[in-house]
C-alpha cells in the first residue's frame, strides 16, 4: 500500500494523546516500604489504589513505562456491559443463578464507570451513546435476535433489533443485514478518563512512580520485597494489574493471559454532513464477523476511529494501518479520499475462558483478562481488588470462585493465534461478498 494513505502530519501514536499527553512523573521516587504495592498504572491499578488509600493504606503504584502507557490510553473508548460469554454459555458452565450474577457484574461495571466520572466531575467525554452491533448475514441477524430473546429480563439490557431496511438510521452503510442496538452502552475519551483516575488516585494519597520496572518478587515473613529498576520496596500486599502486558515477572499469570494486539487508525477531519450520515446517532459500532472490528466517530464527531485485530504482535502501526483501512473502506467506501493521521496499537489481555479474573495466588492479588472490555471491567474489578486488599466485604464479586486456568505448554507466547487470524481474514472476506 502506498504511503499516500497517510497525511503529511501523520503520527504513529494514539490520537487520544493529542489532547492528553502521557503524564510527566519523571521526578517520582520510590519509597522503601508501603502497605500496598500495585504493579501497573492503568485503569486496574489506579482504581485499586483509590480504594486502598480510602481505607488508610499507604499505597504505591509503579509502572515500567509512563503512567497509563498501555491500553488504558490506547483503546477505542467503547464501553459495553462487558462480559463476553452469553447467558446460555454461562448457564451451561456455572448454572442459572451464577450466570445471572456474572452478567449483572457487567452492568455494574458500566454503571461504575459512569458513577466515577459523575462523582469526580471527570472531563472525559463520557456519553451513553449506545452500540450498533451489525450483522454480516441474515443468519447472523437471526442469531443476534435469539441472543436477545434468551437474555433474562432481570438484566434490563433493553436491546432492540434493527432491520436492514432501517439500518441507515444507525449507520450510513449497506454492508450489514441489519443489527442490534444496545442503547445503554457508552463512549469515552480513554486517555482523559485515565488522567482523571490518575488525578483521583494521587489526590487520595497514592504515590505513582513511572519508569519503575518490577524485576523480582520475593515473599518473606517480614513482607513482600519487590526489586525494581529504582530500588527495593517492601509491602504487606502486592497487586498485579498488568493484564495484556503481563510478563515473566509473574509466570503463573503469564501462563493464563493471552496478549492480543489491537490496532486503531484515525482519519483526518471530515465534513459535518459526511460524519452525520455515516454514524448519525453517534453510536459505537462492532459486528458479527470473526475478525473483530470496532469503530466510532471521535468525541468531536469529526474523525473516524477504526480499530480491529488485524495482526497478532505486529508493533509497527504503519504496517497495520493499510489493513485496517481496507476493512474500513469495505464498510464506508466514501472514506477512500480521507488520509490517516494517526495509527497505533496496544495489547489486550484475553483468557482461555473469555472471562475476567480476580483473585489471590501465592500471596499476590490480581485482576486481569478483560478480553477487550477493559474500560469498564478494569475499572470495576480494579476497584474490587482494592477492596479485597483492604479486607472489605464489599470486595466480593460474582467471579471470585471461577477457576483461572491456563493450557499445557503455554508460557505467554500465543503462537496458536497466528493461523487463526489469517483464517478469519479469509473467511470474513468470503462472507462479506
Amino acid at each position: 500500500m502506498s504511503a499516500s494513505i497517510f497525511s503529511d502530519d501523520y503520527q504513529s501514536k494514539p490520537f487520544w494523546w493529542e489532547r492528553t499527553p502521557r503524564p510527566n512523573l519523571a521526578n517520582s521516587t520510590l519509597p522503601e516500604s508501603a502497605d500496598v504495592l500495585i504493579i501497573g498504572s492503568g485503569y486496574t491499578g489506579l482504581s485499586a489504589a483509590m480504594q486502598t488509600t480510602k481505607h488508610g493504606l499507604h499505597t504505591v503504584v509503579i509502572d515500567e513505562e509512563d503512567a497509563g502507557f498501555g491500553c488504558s490510553s490506547r483503546n477505542g473508548g467503547q464501553i459495553s456491559t462487558s462480559i463476553k460469554p452469553s447467558y446460555t454459555e454461562l448457564k451451561s458452565r456455572y448454572g442459572a443463578d451464577a450466570a445471572l450474577a456474572i452478567l449483572k457484574e457487567g452492568n455494574n461495571a458500566l454503571n461504575w464507570v459512569e458513577s466515577v466520572v459523575t462523582d469526580n466531575k471527570l472531563d472525559c467525554s463520557f456519553r451513553r451513546s449506545g452500540r450498533f452491533y451489525g450483522a454480516h448475514s441474515v443468519r447472523a441477524l437471526d442469531e443476534l435476535k435469539q441472543k436477545i430473546d434468551q437474555t433474562p429480563e432481570q438484566l434490563g439490557h433493553e436491546a432492540f433489533l434493527v432491520k436492514r431496511e432501517d439500518q441507515q438510521q444507525e449507520i450510513g452503510s449497506d454492508f450489514y443485514h441489519g443489527g442490534v442496538v444496545h442503547p445503554h452502552h457508552a463512549s469515552i475519551d480513554p486517555a482523559r478518563y485515565h488522567q482523571g483516575l490518575l488525578d483521583c488516585a494521587q489526590s487520595s494519597g497514592a504515590q505513582v512512580v513511572s519508569h519503575c520496572k518490577a524485576i523480582n518478587i520475593d515473599k518473606q515473613t517480614s513482607g513482600i520485597k519487590v526489586s525494581t529498576s529504582k530500588g527495593l520496596i517492601t509491602a504487606k500486599d502486592v497487586v498485579v494489574a498488568t493484564s495484556g502486558y503481563t510478563k515473566e515477572l509473574t509466570p503463573w499469570h503469564q501462563r493464563r493471559i493471552i496478549p492480543i494486539g489491537s490496532y486503531i487508525i484515525a482519519t483526518e477531519p471530515m465534513p459535518d454532513e459526511m460524519a452525520n450520515r455515516l454514524i448519525p446517532q453517534q453510536r459505537v459500532i462492532t459486528d458479527t464477523l470473526q475478525l473483530v472490528v470496532y469503530y466510532r466517530m471521535c468525541p468531536q464527531h469529526k474523525r473516524m476511529l477504526f480499530g480491529g485485530r488485524v495482526s497478532l504482535k505486529e508493533s509497527n502501526p504503519e504496517i497495520s494501518a493499510p489493513r485496517l483501512r481496507e476493512l474500513m473502506l469495505m464498510r464506508f467506501p466514501e472514506l477512500a479520499p480521507m488520509k490517516i493521521t494517526h495509527s497505533w496499537m496496544g495489547f489486550v489481555g484475553y483468557t482461555f475462558d473469555h472471562m475476567p479474573h480476580v483473585g489471590k495466588y501465592d500471596g499476590i492479588h490480581y485482576s486481569m483478562g478483560y478480553c477487550g472490555s477493559g474500560v469498564s471491567l478494569a475499572s470495576y474489578f480494579g476497584m474490587k481488588v482494592g477492596l479485597k486488599v483492604a479486607e472489605s466485604p464489599d470486595g466480593e464479586t460474582a467471579i471470585d470462585n471461577i477457576s483461572f486456568s491456563g493450557r499445557p505448554y503455554y508460557r505467554g507466547n500465543p503462537w496458536f493465534l497466528a493461523p487463526s487470524i489469517f483464517y478469519y481474514r479469509w473467511k470474513d472476506r468470503l462472507k462479506a461478498r
